[in-house]
This record gives C-alpha cells, sequence and structure tokens, in this order.
C-alpha cells in the first residue's frame, strides 16, 4: 500500500508530505521511503496560524481549519503528481493549536489540531485518516507523544540499546531497549528543541529570518551559565514522564521573557542564541541521564538536526554516539510525516498504534478518525 504522510509541526515552518510503500504487518512489517518535500506555509497563513495560538477568534479558527486543510490537500497532490505513484491512503497529523496536557491545574489533557480531513479526501480522492491524538487523549492520555510506536517499529535493535531523538519545535526521546517489546518503550517531551530559538531568531531579525541556519548566529555566541541555570529550572523541564509540552510552556511568551532575561544579563544576541541552544542539549541530556537507563546509540531526527551548533552541543553532554535516522533509509526531516503514514495504515488495518507508556494511556487504542472516499460505482 501506498501511503502519503502528512505533518506540520509546531515550529510551523510548513508542511511535509511523505510518500511510502507499506507492506504486511507485525514482524513482516516492510517500509520503503519513495519520496518527500516539504512545502512552506504562504507568509500571511503562517502569520495568521503565529496569531491564533497567541490568541485568535472562534472565527479565524475556524477558517483556518478549511484554509490549512486546502494546504495539505495540496501539498499531498504535489508530491502525488510529482513522484507519478498511485495514493491508496493519506494519514495528516495537522497543525497543531494548542495542547494542554494534564497538569496540577488540569484534570485533563486537551488538544487541537487543525487542518479539516474532508477538505484534504474530498481534494485529493484518497480516503483520509486525521486526528490521531484525540482517541489516545480520551483513553486518559496526553496525546503525545505518538510517533514512539513508529520508532518501535523502524529503529529498535535485538542487541542495542537506543534513544529515538526528534529535534522538532519540540524535544521528545523514545527508549528502545534491546529487544524490547512494545510494552516495554517509553517516550516524552523533553522541553523545546526549536521553538524558543525559532522564536528568537524572528524577533532579532524583525521577522526577516524564521531560524538559525545550521547554527551559524548561536555558534558566535558563548553560553551564560547563569542564564542557562535559570532555563534548566523550568518546572516541566524535571517533571517525570510520561509529560508532553507545547506553545503553552515554550512559546512566544516564554521567548518574549527569555529575552528579556538576556538583557537584563547584559546578554549579546549571539549568547543568547547560544545559550537558548545549550538549554536544549542540556534539557535532553539531562532527561536522558535522570529517566532512563543503558543507553548505547542515539538516531535523531526532525529539523534541529541540520542545526550543526545544536548537535555539537548534544555530543558533548550524552554519553552516546549520536547518528541520524539517514542511515535507516529515513530522511530526519520526513521522519514524522513517515511516520503519521505508518499511524495511519495501522488505523486501515483495525489496529492499534498508542503507546500507553508514552502517552499515559489506560490503554491501547485505534487512532485517528476515517474520512473515506468511495469506490467509483459505490
Amino acid at each position: 500500500m501506498n501511503v502519503i504522510g502528512l505533518m506540520s509541526g509546531t515550529s510551523m515552518d510548513g508542511i511535509t508530505a511523505a510518500l511510502v510503500k507499506l507492506v504486511g504487518e507485525n514482524e513482516s512489517f516492510g517500509f520503503e521511503m519513495l519520496d518527500y518535500e516539504t512545502f512552506s506555509y504562504p507568509n500571511k497563513l503562517k502569520r495568521r496560524l503565529l496569531d491564533l495560538v497567541d490568541g485568535g477568534s472562534v472565527e479565524e479558527l475556524t477558517r483556518l481549519n478549511y484554509e490549512v486543510g486546502q494546504e495539505f490537500a495540496s501539498a499531498a497532490n504535489e508530491l502525488r503528481r510529482r513522484s507519478k505513484a498511485s495514493v491508496d491512503l493519506i494519514g495528516t497529523h495537522g497543525q497543531t493549536v494548542c495542547h494542554l496536557p494534564r497538569k496540577n491545574d488540569l484534570e485533563n489533557t486537551y488538544t487541537l489540531q487543525i487542518g479539516e480531513a474532508a477538505v484534504i479526501a474530498e481534494e485529493t480522492g484518497v480516503t483520509t485518516v486525521s486526528d490521531f491524538r484525540s482517541r489516545d487523549v480520551a483513553a486518559g492520555g496526553e496525546g503525545a507523544p505518538l510517533i514512539p510506536y513508529v520508532d518501535y517499529k523502524l529503529l529498535r535493535s535485538e542487541t542495542e540499546d537506543r534513544i529515538a531523538l526528534n529535534l522538532g519545535g519540540i524535544a521528545n526521546v523514545t527508549y528502545l531497549p534491546a529487544n524490547a517489546t512494545l510494552e516495554a518503550i517509553t517516550a516524552f517531551d523533553t522541553g523545546p528543541a526549536n521553538m524558543v530559538l525559532d522564536n528568537l531568531v524572528r524577533s532579532f531579525s524583525n521577522g526577516e529570518e524564521e531560524f538559525d541556519r545550521d547554527g551559524q548566529w548561536a555558534a558566535q555566541g558563548s553560553t551564560d551559565e547563569k542564564l542557562l541555570s535559570w532555563l534548566m529550572d523550568r518546572e516541566f523541564i524535571k517533571k517525570e514522564p510520561p509529560k508532553s509540552t507545547g506553545r503553552k510552556d515554550f512559546g512566544k511568551d516564554f521567548a518574549e521573557r527569555v529575552e528579556q532575561k538576556g538583557r537584563s544579563l547584559n546578554l549579546s544576541k549571539s549568547d543568547l542564541l547560544a545559550t537558548v541552544t545549550s538549554f536544549t542539549a542540556e534539557s535532553v541530556s539531562y532527561n536522558c541521564k535522570t529517566y532512563l537507563e543503558g543507553i548505547d546509540t542515539v538516531i535523531a531526527s526532525g529539523g534541529g538536526t541540520r542545526n550543526e551548533t545544536l548537535m555539537d552541543e548534544l555530543s558533548s553532554r550524552m554519553e552516546a554516539p549520536i547518528t541520524t535516522t539517514e542511515e535507516f533509509g529515513l530522511p530526519p526531516e520526513a521522519k514524522e510525516a513517515a511516520g503519521f503514514a505508518i499511524l495511519a495504515y495501522e488505523t486501515s488495518l483495525g489496529k492499534p498504534s498508542n503507546v500507553p507508556g508514552a502517552t499515559g494511556a489506560g490503554r491501547s487504542v485505534i487512532l485517528g478518525k476515517i474520512s473515506q472516499v468511495a469506490e467509483a460505482g459505490d
């Protein structure tokens, strides 16, 4: 079965579409990456999305749900045209606009992803699976992270204890003990990866730059230990898993506080970016050393793998060698999109694909909602 996975992360850089070939199930499961591409959001749409998460109206939310669906459909159609391949199924994560994990002030988890699946199904003519997080939340989980099931399928080893590290807007880890069963898998968010950095770069460049390309700006600065200690003192960083986070904790408001703190310490822009880069690496390292045991290899993915300064900081802090999913036939920037193709495939087979040890759900459940497209003649 050929499946397109669609993903846009918390950084809102754009939509990554991945076309994968999937065959079999259980131990005979087979995966092949056929093609992928990232399609940037139009600047005006991205600005509207960022404004929405900072406090938009219900009317704007409704409009964007359909408009983002159209963008996701366009991405799927463009990838299909380029690859000249048939597509049997689409799995879309959508665009997260609000994620409120269970905390002291919240009895339940609340999460919302937009990008109307009915629009995607209608404009592509392909059955579409969407809204993967909600069923896990209904089962008592945090709805995140969901990719650990994919990590288990593609990255586990019979002999090595591995960590799959994703560096998107938020950083998260999946712990894959050697020869582990699915029930032995644990996973959780560790804190921000690119989210705070991106907000600072937008502020420093007056919106002309979206991210610190290759970590070049941070590489010109030095880590301020006082600020790093202040950053590491966030409640979420030290919280025991299972845990998930998002813009509520580390979005624009938090980035503004970090910028103000940097000014109070008379830090240059490059020193501030260097320190926040160190914060991502240190928070990942702290969580791995505190809550995980026996790490032989770290397998990284996500846009953060292109940040050479961040990868150097991680290498200096982790006690295991770091590689990327590229070595496993999975481009780092396409991993999560491919992951939602796999989750959609499992849903089509009627198979559960959440990992209760990662999300905190009370049981395994079949994820997603299906927007069915009738076959010709039906």
